[in-house]
């Protein structure tokens, strides 16, 4: 939000030699986040001063209309002689007052200023417009000054066009919703200053009539708990917006539109209230607020054709819906450049109703941001006054004194509050007077009394012991202000954070990391050291991911949690699998020219309960029992914490030492293994073996068993996936459940032997369809207590070893702890380990 201290003074007494520094301390210490605090008086350096245009030659013979004018700048220029500026806009004529800045002049952008020759022409100067002055995007014309504006060539410009003023911009936080309008920074700074503070909200209001100014039936009093509307007849359709207006909501980042609509955005930075204004003449029929019906349509003021939904609330007459409420008005209601009877609307939305309707719409309108932080209820008679003051000040007509307010707003209930309860929470000794006093200025009305947590200890919440407590009803513009702990933080956001100190808390005795915690760490090291960039992705998925990966109808992973309050509507399932967002990251990282990627995320996923039913209701009088606990937990999806890697690319990188080595397949079961071994769990548990599983490729796909249940799967990604998905080919990808392995077995120390090895190789010819790690286990089992390691290093197929044949190279170490092996014992030792593969899967020695 961008506003102007010169607006501000009108609300809030502020010193008249206000440091900049000092306003920006004093919002940053009331916890509001300041982006920028800009003087707009050096924002313009050197000679900006007001001309008179007294002559204009049209000058031809080029691509686009060039004018050469003669401008009397006074004295500005040291000659008192008419300046010569070639310009080439076409919105002045001769005697209009324009803004100059003459050479020497820096405008926004360190634009300088100086003469030069221009199409022929010498040109000393430039003509501004909005946009060149930083006031605005309006490019289109110069900018001319109002005959009304009292000025004469030479004066300085500055201040009739508003850059003698200090624009602050500050990021509102969610939960501070009456900060995005002057009358809520007012007051913040009043107290922040200790200055006076002039409420606007407060102006008198004529309240409603027994005629409504306009029929209106409200049918759904929970999505609009307030609703009134004013008439204005007669409106000047030629009025313009008040040039001060103007230049207060450009500062705003408001674009000017009609007089009419300036206003309704005018009234809604001032008082932080939303309103809207019909052309009266275009609506037929009453007006009927209601939710809207499934499949309706409404073309929204900015030319969108939308369907609407059952979630959002419409305003509609005879002819069917003509605004999105409280989002943004309809086309076929709007004001136009005819209108004269303009009925405004200010109305109280339900801020939930709001904030999904602007998601589910993508419509994040100025209007929407207010309503779904929390508007005042209490103003929308006070803002219908203050607009239908302006629009017949400024644009004529006459206001019907017929007021339409139906108001089914609910009273505030008051919070419990132990008066010391804000020193225990903060370990501040904060007074009870105060509490009471800080509590007060935010608007609170405050009751002191004794203790009610005897008779009443479900409204109270919390235990003040022998305390007095205080019975606070926080005011209609702090809707955040629900329960003891949120007017614990504005006692201490007043009185100042710097008071609270900075103590360390003495951490408790522990035992340190759980099993649980360190295997997730040594998992992530490991992979890491491998090369493996670790991703956190978000745990929303499309409702076409399922399609995309090619999961069968089956397939537990097809069902999935819906989000309530998506972010997204695109995106509105929790992940069943962590490799959708994974691969997204990949296909992200690929479209950014990032051809090789090896990348990991250790998260949950999440598979919801079939039958579980909704949770049980539990309030907050007392703590729920086992059994609430045991039924809500009943509720919650399952979520195993899974791993997962996806590559692509080259992993080795080619280089003048040689070609590289592209991932594949074999990587991505490696990586499973390797998280295996991190894990703790000892390789003889563990099983490869060819799977087949969406969505892996099912001749590149393995799968991971441990102690013979399965746990994961490992391979290339189905080229059918990859074409779907966008991604390159080849693509591996890794899951892995962590929540399904074992706990680590208690590790001993090897025993480590000081005799020479004994190493010998052994090549075995066996089906193709035999898997290698199968092989690798026969070894062991035959070779026994010598058999130190065994390792594949070759394999190799050929017409000569026979169709559906190949070759298994391993290297067998063998070594005894006590001594030297002999030739014959370690011979014997590796034809054990040859029988057991010839007994189980017919190996024969290539070349025997």
């Amino acid at each position: 939000m961008r506003v102007s201290v010169s607006w501000l003074r009108e609300y809030v007494d502020l010193p008249a030699d206000l440091p900049a520094g000092d306003l920006e301390r004093a919002l940053v210490d009331l916890g509001i986040e300041v982006e920028s605090v800009v003087d707009l008086r050096q924002s313009v350096t050197g000679p900006l001063v007001v001309g008179e245009v007294l002559e204009i030659e049209e000058l031809t013979g080029f691509k686009k209309p060039i004018r050469f004018c003669r401008v009397d700048v006074g004295a500005a220029n040291g000659t008192g002689e008419p300046q010569e500026i070639v310009c080439g806009a076409r919105n002045f004529a001769p005697g209009d007052r324009v803004v100059v800045i003459l050479p020497g002049g820096v405008l926004p952008g360190d634009f300088h200023i100086g003469a030069r020759k221009t199409y022929g022409r010498n040109s000393n100067g430039m003509i501004c417009s909005a946009k060149e002055l930083g006031l605005g995007d309006d490019h289109s014309g110069i900018l001319v000054l109002p005959e009304h504006i009292p000025a004469k060539p030479g004066d300085d410009a500055r201040p009739l066009v508003g850059l003698d003023d200090v624009v602050v911009e500050l990021e509102i936080t969610p939960d501070r919703g009456y900060a995005l309008s002057l009358r809520g920074l007012a007051r913040e700074l009043a107290h922040a200053l200790d200055v006076g503070f002039q409420d606007p909200g407060l102006r008198s209001a004529p309240g409603a009539t027994a005629e409504p100014a306009y029929p209106v039936e409200v049918r759904d009093t929970v999505g609009c708990d307030r609703y009134a509307a004013r008439m204005v007849r007669g409106v000047d359709p030629a009025a313009a917006t008040p040039d001060w207006m103007a230049r207060r909501l450009a500062v705003a980042g408001v674009r000017s539109i009609s007089l009419p609509v300036d206003i309704t955005n005018y009234v809604m930075l001032c008082l932080g209230q939303p309103m809207h204004a019909f052309d009266a003449d275009r609506i037929s029929g009453p007006l009927v607020v209601r939710r809207a019906e499934p499949g309706e349509k409404l073309t929204t003021l900015d030319g969108v054709n939308r369907t609407l939904t059952a979630e959002d609330m419409v305003i509609c007459d005879d002819t069917g819906p003509i605004s999105l409420a409280a989002v943004m008005g309809g086309e076929t209601s709007e004001v136009v450049p005819t209108t004269t009877n303009v009925l405004f609307e200010a109305a109280h939305w339900d801020p939930a109703m709001v904030g999904r309707t602007a998601r589910r719409h993508k419509l994040f309108s100025e209007a929407a941001k207010r309503w779904e932080r929390g508007v005042d209820p209490a103003l929308p008679l006070v803002a219908l006054e203050f607009a239908v003051q302006l629009l017949t000040t400024h644009g004529g007509g006459t206001a019907g004194a017929e007021i339409l307010d139906i108001d089914h707003v609910r009273p505030r209930t008051p919070v419990i509050l132990p008066v010391d309860l804000p020193s225990r929470r903060v370990g501040v000794a904060y007074r009870p007077e105060r509490v009471v006093e800080l509590l007060e200025h935010v608007g609170c009305t405050v009751t002191r009394g004794s203790d009610r947590l005897g008779e009443d200890p479900g409204e109270a919440g919390v235990t003040a012991g022998g305390a007095e407590v205080l019975s606070v009803t926080p005011p209609t513009w702090r809707p955040d202000l629900t329960d003891p702990a949120d007017l614990v933080e504005e006692v201490v956001r007043l009185d100042g954070y710097d008071r609270v100190p900075s103590v360390l808390p003495t951490a408790p005795p522990g035992r340190g990391l759980t099993w649980q915690q360190q295997r997730r760490r040594s998992v992530a090291r490991s992979l890491a050291e491998r090369g493996y960039v670790e991703v956190l992705a978000h745990p929303f998925v499309a409702t076409e991911l399922a399609d995309q990966l090619g999961l069968p109808a089956d397939d537990p992973r097809r069902p999935a949690v819906r989000v309530a309050n998506p972010l997204s509507e695109e995106e509105p399932l929790l992940r069943t699998t962590l490799l959708g967002p994974l691969l997204g990251i990949l296909k992200r990282n690929v479209g950014r020219g990032q051809r090789d990627v090896a990348i990991y995320e250790i998260g949950v996923v999440f598979h919801p309960r079939p039958g579980a039913g909704a949770p049980p209701t539990m309030g907050v009088d007392r703590r729920p029992t086992d059994e609430e606990f045991a039924r809500a937990d009943a509720v919650v999806p399952d979520q195993p914490r899974h791993v997962a890697v996806a590559l692509t690319g080259e992993l080795d990188p080619a280089g003048w030492w040689g070609a590289g080595r592209p991932a594949g397949w074999a990587d991505a079961v490696e990586a499973g293994r390797a998280v295996l071994a991190a894990a703790g769990i000892p390789a003889g548990r563990v099983t490869v073996r060819a799977a087949e599983r969406a969505p892996w490729h099912p001749g590149r796909c393995a799968e991971l068993l441990v102690d013979g249940s399965t746990v994961g799967y490992a391979g290339e990604l189905h080229p059918n996936v990859l074409a779907t998905l966008e991604l390159p080919r080849r693509t591996s990808a890794m899951e892995l459940n962590l929540d399904a392995l074992p706990a680590a077995p208690m590790v001993t120390g090897p025993g480590i032997s000081t005799f020479p090895p004994a190493l010998i190789d052994v090549a075995l010819v066996v089906d193709e369809s035999v898997p290698a790690a199968e092989v690798e286990r026969a070894l062991v089992e035959g070779a026994g207590a010598l058999l130190e390691d065994v390792r594949l290093f070759d394999v190799y197929a050929s017409a000569q070893l026979g169709a559906g044949r190949r070759s298994l190279a391993y290297k067998l170490t063998f070594r005894a702890p006590d001594r030297t092996l002999t030739v014959e014992e370690a011979v014997a030792a590796r034809d054990a380990a040859v029988a057991r593969a010839a007994e189980r899967f017919g190996a024969t020695l290539r070349g025997a």
